[in-house]
């Protein structure tokens, strides 16, 4: 079909041309492709930040139900954390000794040891007996201190020294005596010998022929390196027998104050040790 003049180029009025003006419909359509691409570009910017936000959201959250919680700046990061918190140094103590490796082994048993450092109080008090102190001595001639099958027993066990005390009161007596050796094995046989041959201390009060010739109670014992003895009986000469009490009270009160002085010996001794660790301690810890 073909189109004559009045087709369907013309304007109202019907008097343009009939040709298309195809340069402006060049330019329009350009101009059309622009926009085009303006608007997808800017949709894609506006998508790819939504994208953007949903994925910070997701981690936020994920951060908060789960794992570590998501970093955010605030006036609180410059605050103290748990971590901050100021460390000291770690003191390592070692356990307390014991005070019966001190009154078993010669090597840690230093302390001075003599009727002073032994019996130091001016009256035995066991319980609520009280027993003033008459006399003490001290030799390392075991044998001076002994009398009948006792000093055979010290002798051969290697006895190195003998401290003895003697208390009295209400017309008895009792004469203690610590004997040391260098192991509690030797100490254990003595005391299973049971030769018990305390000689007596006479003094202050207590006359020279006390226990001599008399019957008296006699006991041995012994704990850590220490055999202990003691010999009680009437001041007046009369024998102790098996029925009378006063004989056999300070006997039995004598016998648990050489323990309890043996005892403290080694306590005194560990206390002085833990004190001396602890010390080192510190020091070792203020050092790191």
């Amino acid at each position: 079909m073909s189109f004559g003049q009045g087709g369907p180029f013309d304007g109202p009025g019907g008097s343009s041309s009939s040709t298309p003006d195809w340069g402006a419909l060049a330019e329009e359509s350009e101009a059309q492709s622009r926009r085009k691409r303006l608007l997808w570009i800017g949709g894609g910017v506006l998508a790819a930040l939504a994208v953007a936000g949903i994925v910070t959201a997701a981690v936020m959250t994920g951060g908060a139900k789960g794992g570590s919680p998501a970093a955010s700046p605030s006036a609180s990061d410059d605050a103290a954390t748990p971590d901050d918190k100021p460390s000291f140094p770690d003191v390592s103590v070692p356990p307390p000794p014991n005070p019966r490796d001190y009154i078993s082994d010669p090597k840690k048993d230093k302390a001075p040891l003599t009727p002073a450092t032994l019996f130091p109080q001016k009256s035995m008090v066991v319980g609520e007996h009280t027993y003033p102190r008459t006399k003490t001595a001290g030799t390392k001639d075991c044998t001076a201190a002994a009398q009948g099958p006792l000093v055979s027993s010290l002798t051969h066990n290697g006895c190195r020294q003998l401290l003895r005390a003697t208390y009295a009161k209400g017309g008895v007596a009792v004469t203690i005596g610590v004997a040391v050796f260098d192991s509690p094995a030797q100490a254990t046989k003595v005391m299973n010998e049971s030769k018990a041959n305390l000689m007596p201390l006479p003094g202050g009060g207590v006359p020279g022929n006390f226990c001599q010739g008399t019957k008296c109670r006699m006991a041995t014992n012994a704990t850590g390196r220490y055999a202990y003895f003691t010999i009680a009986g009437y001041l007046n000469g009369k024998d102790v027998i098996n029925t009378e009490t006063k004989a056999r009270q300070i006997a039995r009160d004598g016998g648990a104050y050489a323990f309890s002085q043996i005892t403290q010996r080694g306590k005194d001794q560990a206390a002085k040790a833990a004190e001396q660790q602890l010390k080192e301690a510190r020091e070792k810890a203020g050092q790191s």
